[in-house]
């Protein structure tokens, strides 16, 4: 009977949504990062977009200095790129990816 009240508990447990959390950085996208020079498409948030709309694998993102995560919301990024903004949702750290709850500018 422990071990069916323990295993329960257990996968109840593993089944809980993970805890919202809160990322601070700027969009840009995954092709780019940090560095849109290459491209040679200025101002820096056209890029980013351009970038993103171009497609192949390239997605926004949020660069909070260390690292670049993908962001499972595509449309919403579009009007914050190469903007400092704040992220709440939960990530996924084999992914890289954060599920997005809402992107908010930082003042």
């Amino acid at each position: 009977m422990k071990f069916r009240t323990m295993a329960l508990l257990l996968s109840v447990a593993l089944l809980a949504p993970a805890a919202d959390q809160v990322f601070t950085g700027v969009i840009t996208d995954t092709m780019c990062g940090t560095d849109h020079q290459s491209m040679k498409i200025s101002p820096d948030d056209k890029c980013i977009r351009d970038c993103a709309k171009a497609g192949s694998g390239v997605k926004f993102a949020l660069q909070d200095g260390k690292n670049i995560y993908k962001l499972s919301d595509q449309a919403t990024p579009a009007q914050f790129a190469g903007r400092k903004v704040r992220v709440s949702g939960t990530l996924f750290p084999k992914t890289g990816i954060i599920d997005v709850k809402r992107i908010e500018p930082v003042k």
